[in-house]
């Protein structure tokens, strides 16, 4: 029998891809969602952030986590990968050693190092604790958003492990997804790119847990009134 969250999809949105990411999350055991999209207004949440919290009140797998990433203090990425020494990224030296920021002792950053208010280490902790991680996020002027680039750099000392340091791959068993919306330009290239760049840090990226909205083809509308429209009609999705 289909649950409301099923029916409400299917019956005003008529979206399958959407709808079957409720079905995909159902048998996984610990699922974290990762938004990246921002506001100045707090009480005004991003398309994609309400998106994450709709599924995680409507799914009746309730082992699911959302970190609001624009709300936690991560420094840029220090750049280790093309230093003059050669790619130092993620050595062994790197390591986080507090056993509460890194119970798993899998993180290995020198800006973490570098910085000690640093709080990519409240992503990483509940990652490698999941076995599925879904990334939120926009679309702005034809690529991902800020704070999604600025994680997704950080993160680089993950896929650095298996592919130059010749180490396992330590997210092969976590499956991923993405869900981004943009309002004019270039989102399905942003997600194809995007899925490879997951597919190269290692990780199980699953069709059915990737959805994207534009909202209308034309590059050149960039009209007030057209984004006030774009809004209305998403509150239509949720």
């Amino acid at each position: 029998m289909k649950y409301f969250t099923q029916f409400l999809l299917e019956e005003k949105t008529k979206n399958t891809e959407f709808k079957t990411i409720f079905d995909s999350l159902e048998n996984k055991k610990q699922i974290l969602f990762l938004t990246t999209s921002n506001r100045s207004k707090p009480e005004e949440k991003p398309k994609t952030t309400q998106i994450a919290y709709f599924i995680k009140n409507n799914l009746k797998n309730k082992n699911l986590k959302i970190i609001e990433t624009p709300s936690l203090n991560i420094h840029p990425c220090e750049g280790n990968i093309s230093s003059k020494k050669g790619n130092g990224c993620g050595l062994k030296e790197s390591l986080l050693k507090d056993e509460n920021k890194n119970p798993s002792g899998l993180h290995r950053c020198w800006c973490s190092l570098s910085n000690k208010d640093d709080e990519l280490w409240k992503i990483s902790k509940e990652l490698f604790n999941s076995d599925c991680v879904i990334f939120f996020g926009s679309v702005r002027w034809g690529s991902m958003n800020s704070y999604y680039q600025k994680l997704i750099e950080r993160l680089s000392w993950i896929e650095n492990r298996h592919t130059t340091l010749g180490e396992s791959n330590i997210v092969k068993n976590i499956s991923a997804g993405l869900i981004i919306m943009g309002h004019n330009w270039n989102v399905d290239q942003v997600m194809e790119t995007q899925k490879q760049v997951l597919n190269f840090y290692g990780f199980k990226v699953e069709d059915k847990l990737c959805w994207s909205r534009q909202w209308t083809k034309d590059a050149s509308d960039e009209t007030s009134s057209g984004y006030k429209v774009d809004n209305v009609e998403f509150k239509e999705i949720i």
